[in-house]
């Protein structure tokens, strides 16, 4: 049974928040906003549930720009 893979992820200016894009194990691509809080040890937490369907990494990340204020904020930096 194939896996979900994170293939990239992009983290904010201040290493708070980042954006994964993974390689669906069933085929295609979602990505997923996640936080860490620098008061806990936890790691990183998922902020929404995965968006997937997407047929590229492309496409889920031009999706995920559009759909994470950060991150297409710092796009323009």
């Amino acid at each position: 049974m194939a896996r979900d893979v994170v293939m990239r992820s992009i983290e904010d200016g201040s290493a708070q928040r980042c954006v994964d894009l993974i390689r669906l194990g069933s085929g295609g691509w979602a990505f997923v906003e996640c936080r860490r809080d620098p008061e806990d040890d936890h790691g990183w937490r998922r902020v929404t549930a995965p968006l997937g369907g997407f047929a590229s990494e492309g496409e889920a990340l031009v999706a995920a720009r559009r759909a994470v204020a950060w991150l297409a904020q710092e796009d323009r930096a």
